[in-house]
């Protein structure tokens, strides 16, 4: 069993249904449709892994993750755009930056990169002004939501079952089984369980007693688009060389499938696990939040930036800044509300914000602690990495 219809619950499910066709598959999601937490919202960049610690899961599972995903997406005719990508220096000082981003980048096996100068970044986004760049042709775009519907149809059709409306109110180990009740009060006993619950991950964890030291912190980010007469100034994806101190990239340009260009994301501590708007506040997932002794670390360490990032979030003008150090014809009037997602963010006991992928074994069951970006992309690979962790079933 799978909690969990986003992205990677999906793509677990759907490995275990291919590899043990005989073993019934069930997948609980506690919204009315797949795909309705951060799979639904988020920029649909198929990252190439660029910036991840070499070795780590991100670095192995996103280049994997990258080529199944486009795999799937052929199979199942879901758009997906190598659109390519820019990372930009903007000043000198950032050029080291840059050559970080570039040594990892290669040393992941990131195929095809090219080191930009100023004129060879203009030949590319001839709008983009820089001092040098980094061009990955193979990144991507992809709609994530289209992508989870399709995985969904495809564990149906090999025989598993999505249960929509079905949230998890109870998990409790039985020796080497798993009883889940959901919904309605619906009980099922397992001989496995994977929890893939994105921002509700916690909650569910501690159901079963899991310990360790993270907690996830919802983070929303928000985005603008071009308006329809600027978003000719962009052609790909535009990104700035990101802080090192973060797994955030920075406010960024992406191209979408259907021709939009999105500005952003920021990144604002979110008030509610599905705070996708400042008026969605949970005082109950706020306490949870705020009694976490790493979200009051990582804040007495970051509060500057905390307020940067929240001033962005109330000043379209300022938003419009941060791209303009790179896109210098970027007005805020070009600038347009648009959708906001809230990333599940792993915060160690110490404050730091963790930059891997993190699972937890319980007995027969199966945490996924932490996948935020690219979480997505790597989606299909990390399926393969949990149903290579679970036992063959007897």
């Amino acid at each position: 069993m799978v909690v969990g219809a986003g992205i990677v619950g999906l793509a677990v499910a759907r490995e275990l249904l291919r590899r043990y066709p005989a073993t019934p598959v069930t997948v609980l999601e506690s919204a009315d449709h797949v795909g309705a937490g951060q799979s639904g919202h988020n920029s649909g960049v198929v990252h190439a892994g660029l910036y991840y610690e070499p070795g780590s899961l991100k670095a192995t599972l996103c280049r994997r993750g990258a080529g199944l995903l486009r795999e799937v997406c052929a199979e199942h005719a879901v758009p997906y755009r190598e659109l390519g990508k820019v990372v930009v220096a903007t000043s000198p000082d950032e050029v080291a930056g840059l050559d970080r981003i570039e040594e990892r980048a290669r040393r992941n096996g990131v195929p095809d990169l090219a080191r930009l100068d100023r004129a060879g970044l203009r030949d590319l986004e001839p709008e983009v002004e820089g001092v040098a760049a980094l061009h990955s042709p193979h990144t991507a775009v992809v709609d994530f939501a289209a992508v989870s519907r399709a995985l969904a149809d495809e564990v149906r059709h090999l025989g598993g079952e999505v249960r929509l409306s079905s949230p998890v109110t109870a998990i409790t180990p039985i020796g080497d089984l798993v009883e889940v009740v959901s919904g309605s009060d619906y009980a099922d006993v397992v001989e496995r369980l994977v929890v893939c619950a994105g921002v509700h991950g916690d909650a569910l964890a501690a159901m079963v007693g899991a310990d360790g030291d993270v907690r996830v912190v919802p983070f929303r980010g928000e985005y603008y688009r071009l308006r329809p007469a600027a978003r000719d100034r962009v052609r790909g994806l535009v990104y700035p060389v990101p802080d090192p101190r973060f797994p955030f990239l920075g406010i960024h340009l992406t191209r979408t499938v259907d021709d939009e260009v999105l500005v952003g994301p920021n990144a604002v501590m979110a008030l509610s696990r599905d705070g996708y708007r400042w008026r969605d506040v949970s005082p109950a997932d706020l306490r949870e939040v705020l009694a976490w002794p790493g979200t009051r670390r990582m804040a007495a360490r970051h509060w500057r930036t905390g307020v940067r990032e929240l001033s962005s979030s109330a000043s379209r003008r300022l938003f419009a800044r941060q791209a303009r150090r790179y896109l210098p014809g970027l007005a805020a009037a070009d600038l347009e509300p648009a959708r906001s997602g809230v990333r599940a963010q792993a915060v160690s006991r110490d404050g730091t914000l963790v930059d891997d992928f993190v699972l937890q074994q319980v007995g027969p069951i199966l945490l996924l602690r932490n996948a935020p970006s690219p979480g997505a992309t790597s989606s299909l690979a990390i399926a393969e990495h949990v149903v290579d962790l679970l036992p063959a079933p007897a």
